[in-house]
């Protein structure tokens, strides 16, 4: 029987939380706010499937160009193409410096 090729495929190890992160995550990372041309860091948290980026932006640095209701517009470069993402700031985290992914 031919695998199913969905969404989700080939992520198990990717989207798994460490044993000392597991359940909730803080409050401070939900409450942070974001300004437009801020720095992000996509960082999925598997709590939260139905506003997850795809997992090939995991571990991407992007852009923030905006915000829609409680989601954040932000743009990622993939090679040369540029993408915009639709996310809640459950998978962002502020990015701080470093090489960028």
């Amino acid at each position: 029987m031919k695998h199913s090729h969905g969404y989700r495929n080939r992520c198990r190890k990717l989207l798994r939380k460490k044993p000392r992160e597991r359940g909730l995550t803080g409050i401070s990372r939900l409450l942070q706010e974001y300004k437009v041309g801020d720095k992000v860091h996509i960082d999925i948290m598997p709590n939260f499937i139905r506003t997850a980026p795809h997992r090939r932006y995991q571990g991407k640095v992007g852009t923030v160009v905006g915000k829609r209701g409680r989601a954040y517009l932000v743009e990622v470069y993939v090679g040369r193409k540029r993408k915009i993402i639709i996310t809640t700031p459950h998978h962002l985290k502020p990015f701080r410096g470093g090489a960028q992914a």
